[in-house]
């Protein structure tokens, strides 16, 4: 993993390295190891070096003919594609998955993004046609922000490396912080800063330095037009058979490589199958909470370690280690995100890179695989519907009352959950019933401002979300479901994903990501995926054979759960009451304070209303109330010459 930075500027002068090396420095713990620069007139390039794959030659920026790259990822199937650049006459002078994609540019243009299998966010510089290509995965593994103005265009691996350019100012973006609040990620290309945008996975952005136009270009998306031709033993073979060639392409590396391992069934497939292809004693890291027994599923972890003869290796964070890290974690996050299970899976992160450089884990399974009680909670209120008004929106019975009863055991610590959703709107649409059961400002407007609350534009948020859930082609309600998350939330997921990571140098791999597998899966008929409403139900299918009966049995599904709520109502450090009655949290006028005693002291195991203005109000702290050092533009500018591979 690396950390990148480019700079154009728009008025032809030449890049000040000085501000480049200076925004590129906010980034070192996303590459310790090493780091390099190319300026070119009015293009700069600064990179930040994890090194993984070709240790001594894999140096960026890389040149090759009149093509600069710096690239942040790993692209799995490099050396495929490098036996078929061969074939077409290209010569390599490095073992690097870097050189694979400057060769698969010359050889195939821009449309060379298409063939690869990988994380990656990357810029080129083609001299010779004078144009700049920008790229991000098909899901959003790997970070890559822009920053656009009259005079310059800024890319960077996270947004606090753009904010260090002397003349951006860190500015809220108020529509994004009512989505935050809203689903507590942001939809689409905006950010919480204003004028910071992402390059959306699954896009490419090519920018003419002539006309400075930006065209961006949708390279991929999962199709989820249905396949009735095959059975279901053929999707449960397929699917496991591309899970272990996901997981085999994964394991390269130069450095050693172990695996996250929560006990659940995600990370335990990814487990038990990368250890059986590893060639040493495969390591595991995980951790819990000794509040309650309902915070530590550590027991699972211990038994899918020992059911593959791995090494196990454990941290039991505490309180006060939360307290000490929660703001730094912030600053690394760019953006409040997700929820608090980021403060543990920091832990672990720092607890793995003590002995491994790379783990797998597995992030996206429950997108892909439909592992969220909410989609139990809708499909449960459609049976019902269509049992009392003999109906069915779907036009096919995907999940039917009967079917239903077995698996709503899934539901038995989501009550409040469902006190909530069947409050307002039942029975209503698809769209506005799902919208119900993520919007997290439902019930929650008591403890916002007036000011605040009259700002607050549900219908415009409901509009951009309602776009995005009803894509096409994603006829089921269970597709929309899935599809929705995919593209929304699971970004927002892998984004601390590699902010964890980074943090402590650590490349996080996610194995379920591999398109192959969500092209195939959003292929299969919703009936077989999600069959009476069992979470996961095609995944266990195809891996049934290999997983402990505890693991595949399992019903209380945790996802590493934190104890936020008890930490709160304890507050002996004052942390909580210190940041939230803090008179800059008064003065922004955003939260009636008077309720937030009220929240403190009631706010439910699991429950996200804390979190939420939270880490909020420690953004604010962290990115607007100080801005960041920046240094002067003295106009200094160095040019160099492109450096060849060597």
């Amino acid at each position: 993993m690396c950390g990148i930075v480019g700079l154009i500027n728009k008025n032809k002068s030449g890049v000040n390295l000085n501000i480049l090396q200076k925004m590129a420095a906010s980034l070192n713990h996303r590459g310790p190891d090493d780091e390099g620069h190319f300026l070119d007139e009015s293009v700069g390039f600064y990179h930040k070096r994890l090194a993984i794959i070709d240790i001594p030659h894999g140096k960026q920026p890389m040149t090759d003919e009149s093509n600069t790259i710096i690239f942040n990822g790993e692209i799995y199937n490099y050396i495929e594609l490098r036996e078929e650049l061969n074939k077409c006459g290209h010569r390599f002078k490095t073992d690097s998955d870097t050189e694979v994609i400057l060769k698969l540019y010359q050889e195939f243009g821009v449309d060379f993004v298409k063939r690869l299998n990988g994380m990656f966010a990357f810029l080129i510089y083609d001299k010779k046609r004078n144009l700049i290509l920008a790229a991000r995965d098909h899901f959003g593994i790997k970070p890559l922000y822009y920053y656009d103005d009259k005079d310059k265009l800024i890319f960077a691996s996270e947004i606090k490396a753009i904010l260090l350019h002397p003349s951006v100012d860190a500015k809220p973006n108020f529509k994004s912080i009512n989505q935050y609040l809203t689903f507590q990620f942001v939809c689409g290309q905006e950010t919480l800063f204003q004028n910071v945008f992402k390059i959306m996975p699954g896009h490419y952005l090519m920018i003419k330095l002539d006309s400075l136009k930006m065209n961006f270009v949708k390279y991929w998306e999962a199709d989820f037009r249905i396949d009735t031709n095959h059975t279901k033993e053929y999707f449960t073979h397929q699917l496991r058979k591309l899970l272990e060639d996901s997981i085999r392409i994964q394991l390269r590396s130069d450095v050693p490589v172990g695996s996250h391992l929560s006990g659940g069934l995600d990370s335990s497939i990814i487990t038990l199958l990368a250890s059986k292809s590893s060639s040493q004693k495969f390591k595991t890291f995980t951790g819990g909470f000794n509040e309650e027994e309902e915070f530590n599923e550590v027991r699972y972890a211990r038994e899918v370690a020992k059911a593959c003869n791995a090494e196990i290796y454990e941290v039991y964070p505490t309180e006060k280690e939360f307290i000490d890290n929660i703001p730094n974690l912030i600053y690394h996050l760019d953006e409040p995100s997700a929820g608090p299970g980021l403060f543990p899976q920091f832990m672990v992160s720092q607890l793995a890179s003590k002995e491994v450089k790379v783990v797998l884990g597995g992030q996206g399974g429950d997108e892909i695989f439909g592992g969220y009680a909410r989609y139990v909670v809708a499909y449960l209120e459609q049976a019902i519907k269509g049992e009392i008004l003999q109906t069915n929106e779907e036009g096919e019975h995907i999940v039917s009352l009967k079917s239903i009863i077995p698996n709503l055991s899934y539901l038995n610590t989501y009550l409040p959950m469902l006190k909530v959703f069947w409050k307002q709107d039942a029975f209503e649409d698809m769209d506005r019933r799902y919208f119900n059961l993520i919007d997290r400002m439902n019930g929650s407007f008591g403890i916002f401002s007036e000011e605040f609350t009259a700002s607050y534009n549900k219908e415009e948020i409901f509009n951009d979300y309602q776009e995005i859930f009803n894509y096409p082609n994603t006829f089921s309600y269970y597709n929309k479901m899935t599809h929705f998350d995919m593209v929304t939330s699971l970004p927002a997921l892998l984004q601390v994903e590699d902010r964890v990571s980074m943090a402590v140098s650590l490349e996080s791999r996610v194995p379920f990501l591999d398109h192959r597998i969500v092209n195939l899966v959003a292929s299969m008929p919703p009936a077989l995926k999600f069959k009476g409403a069992e979470m996961k139900y095609i995944l266990k299918e195809a891996t049934k054979d290999i997983l402990p009966k505890s693991i595949l049995l399992r019903k209380d599904k945790m996802g590493f759960p934190v104890p936020f709520h008890i930490w709160a109502k304890n507050d002996s450090t004052n942390f909580f009451s210190d940041i939230l009655f803090s008179k800059s949290c008064k003065d922004r006028g955003i939260l009636n304070i008077k309720k937030i005693t009220d929240l403190i002291s009631k706010e439910r195991a699991f429950g996200r209303k804390l979190w939420g203005i939270l880490s909020l109000e420690l953004w604010f702290r962290q990115f607007i109330d100080h801005k960041p050092s920046t240094i002067t533009d003295d106009n200094y500018a160095i040019k160099s010459e492109p450096q060849e591979i060597q």
